[in-house]
């Protein structure tokens, strides 16, 4: 089972106090777009093993959005931080490469492409 502590609120929730909303740092095309960036978006990601950036909504509590950082293939949580950030915050991001050497987030966002 999943926990993930709500930036906002300040409470550790296990994920049936959550929904999941998909990955974060991407663009999401929405009305407006063409039938194929649409179809891009939605069908043609890349869906890596490893650390993924993840949106997720406290919905039993505080109702808020925020990002998590976690491992798809141990499920390790590496951290959570607000929803309002373009990037995660450097020392989350030194907190994983601490833990997965080799890895870095400009290659992570490479592989969204």
């Amino acid at each position: 089972m999943l926990i993930l502590h709500c930036p906002y609120c300040g409470v550790d929730a296990d994920e049936t106090e959550l929904a999941a909303g998909g990955q974060a740092h991407i663009k999401r095309e929405t009305v407006g777009s063409s039938d194929g960036d649409f179809e891009e978006y939605m069908f043609m990601r890349q869906n890596p093993r490893g650390v993924h950036f993840e949106r997720w909504r406290h919905v039993n509590g505080c109702g808020k959005w925020f990002h998590a950082a976690r491992c798809t293939t141990t499920l390790e949580v590496f951290g959570t931080y607000s929803a309002q950030t373009l990037r995660p915050p450097q020392d989350l991001l030194t907190h994983i490469t601490g833990k997965r050497p080799g890895w870095s987030f400009s290659q992570w966002l490479e592989t969204l492409s």
